[in-house]
């Protein structure tokens, strides 16, 4: 409607708006946006005393959004409301939050009346993750504070996981002066996880609901630096075991939300590898200054955690290739900031058994450690057909089999001669079929040997096949050069047995002649 003012931007330490002619009814056809702007730095908490709006069951008609930062981006919002129950206090990430009000031309009631106020501790917090601080962090935080926040897992969501990454409480025995309690709810009557003082940080502590209560109190004197901590919430956290699985950015293919650091780790069996392929990736793009993923970026690190080696680091619209981790664990990390968000990632990954294929001018020789394929029986292991099962030898199940079985078969690949069989590792377990394939080749003349996955995961999902022999598996043919010499033998006795039949026929032949 013409003529009505409303919104603007709030940049008082505290404040009160409400909809237009409040408490009278709201006007039609009208969108108000407020842009609450305090010190970088400090946090914000809004709450709201009055909360009346037309009602739809999806908020299409009137309604009211909070954004956690500047508004019209789809990642900081967190939430959108109408009818008579008001939205819960929200606590801000940063410094900065937005309001926006839209009603439609029919239907008018009597709207709203709301309240902010900067560097106020505790308030409700939602989201997939976030991160909450003691007053004044890091500096020392006051004497007589009492401050609760109280999180929840968004709707559909899975326990939350909170994360203490610096803790300096005062200390006491039964930390009875200055504390951090968690509570197993979303108040202080739910069990109590944990109570917590001095130095020592917290464990990490996982809820067995949806919600989580976190209170600090501080008493009339002597203090210290705080805390800070991170929680996660279901799809933004996990941890995967299994040989193959697949996993994408929260709310992929949707838009994923601002402010989240998600974590993915894989966790496979000794001396297995992982290999991780894209499907699919739009993020925020690189920096136009630096060059760099300095936004939203999606990052890999060997070894599980945050200070292994850094695999790759990726946004945008890039297509990375596939990435094989040194060791049995990984850690993925999704990072995005305060604003634009995209469409996210989708990723799958399969672990690579580690084994040895060499071979010889007649032979394939296949040496897999018993350790990595524990739970399997050997005839789960097989080249070609059932019956060229591995054999338990040692430590390691061995296959050693002749050109001339197990399936195998001649090709010319590149103008040049090859031997390909099919290696199968069967890891199905009741009605669930699991059968991973290695393409096993070997070039005669040069004895070189290698290995290749083709299925290990959904095949409609990898577009290639990938070469698995590496530096690793080289430096393991070089320890393996004795074993493979002595097979060679067979070589060297077929070749001499010909010469020795031939100089026998040139004596024959002579002595017919001289008769």
């Amino acid at each position: 409607m013409k003529g009505i003012k409303c919104g603007g931007v709030l940049s008082a330490p505290s404040g009160n708006f409400s909809s237009p002619n409040f408490p009278g009814l709201y006007p039609y056809e009208t969108e108000c946006t407020w842009l609450i702007v305090v010190a970088e730095g400090s946090s914000i908490l809004l709450s709201f005393s009055h909360f009346e709006l037309e009602y739809h069951t999806t908020c299409a008609y009137d309604y009211l959004q909070v954004y956690n930062g500047a508004a019209q981006d789809r990642g900081n919002l967190l939430g959108t409301f109408c009818g008579r129950s008001p939205p819960p206090p929200f606590s801000s990430a940063w410094h900065v939050m937005a309001v926006v009000f839209r009603s439609d031309r029919h239907v008018a009631k009597r709207g709203f009346s709301a309240a902010y106020r900067k560097d106020a501790c505790g308030g409700q917090l939602t989201g997939l993750s976030g991160e909450i601080t003691s007053p004044r962090y890091p500096e020392s935080y006051p004497n007589d504070a009492e401050c609760r926040w109280s999180i929840g897992a968004p709707d559909g969501g899975a326990p939350l996981t909170l994360v203490f990454v610096d803790f300096q409480v005062e200390g006491g025995q039964g930390c009875g002066f200055d504390y951090v309690a968690v509570f197993d709810g979303p108040t202080a009557a739910a069990p109590r996880l944990g109570r917590y003082c001095g130095s020592a940080r917290p464990p990490r502590t996982v809820s067995s609901t949806l919600h989580l209560l976190i209170l600090f109190k501080s008493d009339y004197n002597i203090g210290g630096r705080g805390f800070k901590a991170h929680f996660y919430s279901g799809e933004c956290q996990e941890v995967f075991t299994a040989i193959k699985g697949n996993f994408s950015s929260p709310r992929y293919p949707n838009f994923y939300p601002n402010n989240l650091k998600c974590q993915w780790s894989i966790q496979l069996p000794p001396g297995y590898r992982v290999r991780i392929f894209f499907l699919d990736m739009d993020l925020e793009g690189r920096s136009s200054l630096t060059g760099g993923c300095d936004y939203d970026h999606v990052a890999a690190f060997d070894g599980g955690a945050e200070n292994g080696s850094l695999l790759g680091q990726w946004c945008g619209q890039e297509s990375p290739a596939p990435v094989t981790s040194p060791s049995n664990r990984v850690l993925l990390v999704l990072h995005t900031d305060r604003n634009t968000a995209r469409r996210g990632f989708s990723i799958t990954y399969v672990g690579v058994v580690p084994m040895n294929v060499s071979c010889t001018r007649t032979d394939f020789h296949i040496q897999i450690p018993v350790q990595s394929l524990a739970q399997l029986e050997r005839n789960r292991i097989y080249l070609g057909t059932p019956s060229c099962a591995a054999q338990v030898v040692g430590r390691n199940f061995k296959i050693h089999t002749r050109f001339d079985t197990c399936g195998a078969e001649s090709q010319k690949r590149n103008n040049t001669s090859v031997i390909v069989s099919t290696l199968y590792i069967d890891f199905s377990a009741g009605d669930q079929e699991d059968i991973h394939q290695y393409e096993v080749q070997c070039e005669p003349k040069r004895k070189e040997a290698s290995v290749t996955l083709i299925t290990g995961s959904d095949p409609s999902r990898l577009s290639q096949a990938e070469n698995l022999l590496d530096a690793q598996q080289r430096e393991e043919e070089a320890m393996d050069t004795r074993e493979v010499k002595s097979q060679d033998t067979s070589d060297i006795v077929f070749i001499s047995i010909c010469i020795l039949a031939g100089l026998l026929m040139v004596i024959a032949v002579v002595g017919l002649v001289l008769l």
